[in-house]
C-alpha cells in the first residue's frame, strides 16, 4: 500500500479557499471555459459524473464523446510532490515520502474538490502509466470523503468513443502496485539526487541536478569511453574481383587462400595476392547455391522503436517525437469525425496488438493489396519475445488500421501527418505476408584449387511487407472504392 505523510498548510488552504469564493464571485470567464468543456449545460448538484484527466486537450475530446451527464477537468500533470526545499523523505521510519501541494496547484485541487462534492461518481483516467497512477491516487486522497461520491479508476488505451465509453463501463479500482512502483522512483530520485547533485555543482555547473537515471546513464558512458580508449585498431585488407557474364558484371570477394580462409595483414601480402589473380582471365564455376528464405515483418512500435525509427527516418529528437505522439494520442479534429484519438497510448514497451486491431488491418489489406498480402492468421506479437515487457496496454498503433495519412494529412501539422503516417505504416506491415527472397551464392576457383572467389545477390521473389511503402495499384483502389460503395 502507498502510504504518505501528508503536510497541510493552514494558511495555504485559507487563501485556496478564499481565492475560490472570489473566483466564484467575479470568475465569469472562468466559468464561460467550464461550460464550454461541459457542453455549455448547467448541472444539478449530483447530477453528473466527474471524469479526471491529466491533459486540457483530452478533456476536450472525452467531454465530446460522454456528453451531458459527464463532466471532464484537467490536472495538468502532478498536483502533489516531494518539497523543493527539503529532502522530504523520513528515513529512519522506513523511507516515508512528506507530499505537499505542487506551488501553483493550489488553484487546481481547489477546482478539482468543489466539482467533486457535486458529482455523483468520480472516475480518474489520468495516463495509464505509474506516473498516471500515482496522479490519481494523489488526486483521490485530495478530493474523496466519508459520504462523497465513489471513486474509481478508468484506464483510457485510446481516444475514441467506443474505447471510452468501454473503459467507463469496465472502470476498477487505481492498482496500489503502480503508485508503490512510482513512489519508490521518485524515493530514489530525491535520494540519488541530494547526494550527487552538490558533487556536480563543484565540478560542472551549480544548479544542474543528478538523479537515479542521469549517474547511470553517466557510469554507461563513462565504461564505454574507456573501451573506445582502449581499443587497439588492426590493420586487414579484402580482395575483390570485377568479372563479367554476359555481359552482366558483378563482383566476387576472395574467399579461400592456400585452401583457407584468407587473413590479409597489410598492402604487401594484399599487392601480392593480386599480382596473382590479375594474370587470369578467366575463373570456373564449381558450385551453385540457391536458398529461399522468409523475412518477416517487424512488429509494430514501442516507445524506444518509435523514437529510434522517427530519428532515423524523420529526424526528429526524442522529445519532439514524443510531444507529437502525445497530441494524436490526446485528439485531432478530424472533419466530420470531430476530435478523435489517432493513436493508441504511446508509452508502452510491448508489441501486442488487439484481436480486433489486427482483423481491421487484415481486412484493409486484403481490399487494398489483395489476398496474396494476408499471412495464414493474424500476427498479435505475444510470444515469448515480450514476455518481460510490461504488458499493461498494446503496442503504439492507429486507433483505425483504416484511416490511411494522405485522407487525414489536411487536418495535420507536417510533423503530425509525419510520425502518424510512420505508425501507421509500421502497424499495416506487420499485419502482412512475409517477403520471400532468394539467395544465390556462386563459388569459383582456380586450376589449383587452392584460391577461391564467392559472390553472392539476392532476388525478391515476393515484396510483403514492403508493399506499405508505396501506394496501392489502381485496380486495387478502384475495387476497393467499389466494395466501399
Amino acid at each position: 500500500m502507498a502510504r504518505a505523510k501528508s503536510t497541510k498548510k493552514s494558511s495555504t488552504a485559507a487563501k485556496s479557499v478564499s481565492r475560490g469564493k472570489a473566483t466564484a464571485r467575479a470568475g465569469k470567464a472562468r466559468k464561460k471555459n467550464v461550460d464550454e468543456l461541459d457542453g455549455n449545460h448547467q448541472h444539478e448538484p449530483g447530477s453528473t459524473s466527474l471524469v479526471i484527466v491529466e491533459s486540457p486537450a483530452k478533456a476536450k475530446t472525452i467531454g465530446k464523446y460522454l456528453g451531458r451527464s459527464y463532466r471532464v477537468r484537467a490536472t495538468i500533470g502532478h498536483v502533489r510532490d516531494l518539497p523543493e526545499k527539503k529532502m522530504g523523505i523520513d528515513i529512519e521510519n522506513g523511507f516515508q515520502p512528506e507530499y505537499v501541494t505542487i506551488p501553483g496547484k493550489e488553484k487546481t485541487v481547489a477546482e478539482l474538490k468543489s466539482a467533486a462534492r457535486d458529482s455523483r461518481e468520480i472516475f480518474l483516467a489520468t495516463d495509464p502509466d505509474r506516473e498516471g497512477e500515482a496522479i490519481a491516487w494523489h488526486v483521490a486522497q485530495q478530493i474523496k470523503s466519508k459520504n462523497g461520491a465513489p471513486v474509481r479508476r478508468v484506464l483510457f488505451h485510446e481516444i475514441t468513443r467506443d474505447a471510452v465509453q468501454s473503459a467507463i463501463e469496465n472502470a476498477g479500482e487505481i492498482d496500489e502496485r503502480k503508485v508503490d512502483a512510482q513512489q519508490a522512483r521518485r524515493v530514489l530520485d530525491r535520494l540519488v539526487g541530494y547526494k550527487a547533485s552538490p558533487v556536480l555543482w563543484k565540478t560542472v555547473k551549480k544548479g544542474i541536478s543528478a538523479g537515479r537515471v542521469q549517474t547511470v546513464a553517466l557510469r554507461l558512458l563513462v565504461e564505454r569511453e574507456r573501451e573506445i580508449r582502449a581499443f587497439k585498431p588492426v590493420e586487414y585488407w579484402t580482395v575483390e574481383a570485377l568479372l563479367e557474364e554476359n555481359g552482366q558484371q558483378f563482383t566476387a570477394k576472395l574467399h579461400l587462400l592456400d585452401g583457407k580462409k584468407p587473413v590479409i595483414n597489410n598492402e604487401k601480402e594484399a599487392n601480392a595476392i593480386l599480382a596473382a589473380l590479375k594474370p587470369r582471365q578467366t575463373f570456373q564455376v564449381t558450385e551453385v547455391k540457391r536458398r529461399e528464405r522468409r523475412k518477416n515483418p517487424a512488429a509494430p512500435f514501442t516507445t524506444s522503436t518509435l523514437q529510434q525509427d522517427a530519428a532515423k527516418k524523420l529526424g526528429f529528437g526524442s522529445k519532439r517525437t514524443m510531444r507529437l505522439a502525445q497530441d494524436l494520442y490526446e485528439g485531432m479534429e478530424v472533419g466530420d469525425e470531430g476530435a478523435v484519438g489517432l493513436i493508441t497510448y504511446m508509452r508502452t514497451d510491448s508489441t501486442r496488438v488487439a484481436a480486433s486491431a489486427a482483423m481491421q488491418a487484415r481486412d484493409y489489406i486484403k481490399m487494398m493489396y489483395g489476398q496474396q498480402y494476408l499471412p495464414d492468421g493474424p500476427r498479435l506479437y505475444t510470444d515469448g519475445k515480450t514476455k518481460n515487457a510490461q504488458d499493461a496496454h498494446e503496442s503504439i498503433r492507429p486507433t483505425d488500421p483504416t484511416r490511411r495519412p494522405e485522407h487525414i494529412r489536411k487536418y495535420l501539422k507536417e510533423d503530425q501527418y509525419r510520425l502518424y503516417e510512420l505508425i501507421w505504416k509500421r502497424m499495416i506491415a506487420s499485419q502482412m505476408e512475409s517477403a520471400r527472397i532468394e539467395r544465390t551464392t556462386i563459388d569459383l576457383d582456380s586450376s589449383d584449387g587452392q584460391t577461391a572467389l564467392r559472390a553472392s545477390g539476392d532476388v525478391t521473389l515476393f515484396d510483403g511487407t514492403p508493399a506499405t511503402w508505396r501506394p496501392p495499384s489502381p485496380a486495387t483502389m478502384s475495387s476497393a472504392v467499389a466494395s466501399s460503395r
